[in-house]
């Protein structure tokens, strides 16, 4: 089994995800700009995505280890190829919603069996927070490589023009592709399937939720839901805020709405190496400490500029080139705390723990975007974006915990339910 090919074949997958999932802000504003959708209707689109992840995960979580790692990801990836080539035909804001669900649904099959792959591939701890946080940053890249595939389709001179569906023939293609090498990549996952296939499924589904009640995977959920919550609204809504607040055309919007993504992956990048020598608690309450102070140093910076639309890149503020470097501090924290309760578990609950990472943080997305949704339409692009500081002070207050609860690794008798003989 050639760990380089597993990886890359990984690595491929994150990255036709991370365009889809990702497009959601993009698709936010279009569906304002093209069917006249309010900002709080619009902000549903993240439920349709992130509503779907967690319910397909709590459902298929425990179960897809019985599945095969393999053949969830090949029934995601061909889910998702599908959608998308019908998508152009059909251009309505309906289609959209069930694309959206479709990726949810593709995307839980998608990751649990990522980070479950990741564990059998990875040979120490500090290996895995490291190729976790390179996996992530590649995310990124897709991320970005997104915002630039959207806005080279999307028409200045026409807002309320459909014709930037077209763009999902491409993404069809690229998803195509990631599906044929996976086919040809050899996954062996028999060593942990054999100690799951054995269960009956009901055994194995509640043993995925007695995990909850374990302390440090309790303190890990909240830790979870609070992040994804504080990236989503910022990521979802940005375009919008470059747009209504910051007066930026369209494509102009989404264009720079990418260095957000750029400073991810470059934080992720950048975190891979860090976290192999320094310890992650320090690390991560110092991003969120920086991530606060940007918050409150750059959102000033947007009040009263000029109404007038901006179409040329000389003309943009300051601020919209560097308030989205918040993504530099807040990347790391996701991929480190979801290395650090896997390296914690026995490798054979890698699927089932997955699950919840899905479930939680596709909660959280939802919570986030929906409630930054509504404070836009309601007081405005820069309150919604100072509501920010209230999780990031929650999430601080969490990592202690979490780092304390860390001394005591899960044993698989703490999870496993034991035959009545």
């Amino acid at each position: 089994m050639s760990n380089f090919k597993i990886k890359l074949s990984l690595f491929l997958n994150y990255f036709v995800f991370a365009i889809l999932l990702n497009s959601v802000g993009t698709v936010i504003l279009q569906m304002q700009n093209n069917f006249g959708v309010s900002p709080n209707s619009a902000a549903n689109l993240e439920g349709f995505k992130d509503g779907s992840i967690a319910i397909a995960s709590f459902i298929i979580g425990s179960y897809v280890v019985r599945i095969g790692y393999k053949n969830s990801m090949l029934i995601g990836l061909g889910l998702v190829s599908l959608m998308c080539l019908l998508m152009p035909s059909l251009s309505t804001f309906l289609a959209i919603k069930v694309l959206f669900a479709t990726v949810g649904i593709s995307f839980a099959l998608i990751k649990v069996s990522v980070f479950a792959t990741l564990g059998i591939a990875s040979k120490t701890k500090k290996e895995h927070i490291s190729v976790m946080n390179f996996l992530e940053s590649f995310f990124g890249v897709g991320v970005v490589a997104g915002y630039f595939i959207f806005a080279a389709y999307v028409n200045n001179d026409d807002p309320k023009s459909t014709s930037w569906f077209n763009v999902y023939y491409l993404l069809a293609g690229i998803s195509a592709l990631a599906f044929l090498l996976l086919v040809f990549t050899k996954i062996d996952d028999s060593s942990v399937r054999e100690k799951e296939i054995s269960k009956p499924l009901a055994t194995e589904f509640i043993e995925m939720l007695r995990m909850i009640i374990i302390p440090l995977v309790f303190v890990f959920i909240f830790c979870a839901f609070f992040y994804v919550l504080i990236e989503q609204s910022i990521q979802s809504w940005l375009p919008t805020f470059n747009k209504d607040v910051i007066h930026l055309s369209t494509s102009l919007a989404i264009k720079m709405s990418s260095i957000l993504s750029i400073s991810v992956a470059l934080g992720r990048l950048l975190a891979g190496i860090i976290l192999k020598k320094i310890d992650w608690l320090p690390v991560l309450i110092c991003c969120l400490l920086l991530a606060a102070g940007l918050i409150l140093i750059t959102i000033p910076m947007a009040h009263g500029l000029s109404i007038t639309e901006i179409n040329y890149f000389k003309d943009i503020p300051f601020v919209a080139f560097i308030f989205p470097v918040i993504g530099l501090f807040l990347a790391p924290i996701y991929p480190a705390i979801n290395s650090v309760i896997l390296s914690n578990l026995p490798k054979h609950k890698h699927g089932a723990m997955a699950g919840l990472i899905v479930v939680f943080s596709a909660l959280g997305g939802f919570t986030g975007s929906k409630i930054t949704g509504y404070i836009f339409g309601t007081y405005g692009g820069e309150k919604a974006f100072y509501l920010s500081l209230v999780p990031i002070v929650i999430l601080i207050m969490l990592l202690f915990f979490f780092k304390r609860l860390q001394r005591n690794p899960i044993t698989a008798d703490t999870i496993e339910i034991k035959p009545s003989h």
